[in-house]
């Protein structure tokens, strides 16, 4: 499952082309609604991922220009900003969604080959920018479901899911709070293992449910649990 950058802008493309569509159909109710996301309404999340597709613009112009452009210039300053444009109307919110994403992809476009191989300085720490478009399109595909409006993980495409379901995983091998487990794919011929296997229960299904239940979108419904029990309860996914 590659992270190429350049392979994944279809993918991405794609993505956008369903958000922007679900978007294109709120109302000034819906917008001002609250959104799965404690604290916020559906505006929150809208005005979060224009803002995100900026900040990311940030990171490929660093990553271009060897210049130490952070990807927000502070906490304070990314959350004010989604602060004020929470309070704004559909076609506001829709038309600041689709120039991020163009500007984005403007951004993209001007990387030459060796800047993919570039360090960037992310929210969280440095970051390969080799996987800014993989960044993007994991924002624009959770958060498509966190509006609450119609989009849900097992909309997901596949290939994504299963992106997800590793990178998720592979946070987990770090993490001494999780719980050991063997997660099977329905139809896939390899496990993904968190922890020590022996006595871990094995937990099958198809890997949208998979990922959806491990970064908090989704209860696990679709899943089973081999033996049979209740599903371990998994950090929280930030």
């Amino acid at each position: 499952m590659t992270t190429d950058p350049l392979l994944l802008t279809g993918e991405l493309a794609a993505a956008n082309d369903r958000l922007l569509r679900t978007v294109a159909g709120l109302t000034a109710a819906d917008v001002a609604a609250p959104s799965p996301l404690p604290g916020w309404t559906r505006a929150h999340v809208l005005t979060h991922l224009a803002r995100n597709a900026d900040g990311f613009v940030n990171l490929l112009t660093a990553a271009r220009t060897g210049e130490p452009i952070p990807m927000y210039a502070s906490v304070e300053a990314r959350n004010a900003d989604i602060e004020t444009g929470a309070g704004r109307g559909p076609a506001d919110l829709l038309d600041d969604l689709r120039r991020s994403a163009q500007r984005f992809d403007v951004a993209v476009a001007e990387m030459p080959a060796e800047a993919w191989g570039a360090t960037v300085q992310a929210r969280r720490g440095p970051w390969p920018a080799a996987l800014v478009v993989w960044g993007r399109l994991r924002e624009v595909e959770v958060h498509h479901v966190d509006l609450g409006a119609g989009y849900r993980p097992a909309d997901w495409p596949e290939a994504f899911a299963l992106r997800l379901l590793h990178e998720v995983t592979a946070g987990l091998a770090g993490d001494p709070g999780a719980p050991a487990m063997v997660l099977r794919v329905d139809g896939a011929a390899h496990e993904i293992t968190v922890g020590d296997p022996e006595g871990a229960p094995t937990i099958t299904g198809p890997a949208p449910e998979l990922a959806a239940w491990l970064t908090g979108r989704g209860t696990g419904e679709l899943l089973t649990v081999d033996p049979d029990g209740p599903l371990p309860t998994p950090p929280e996914w930030i």
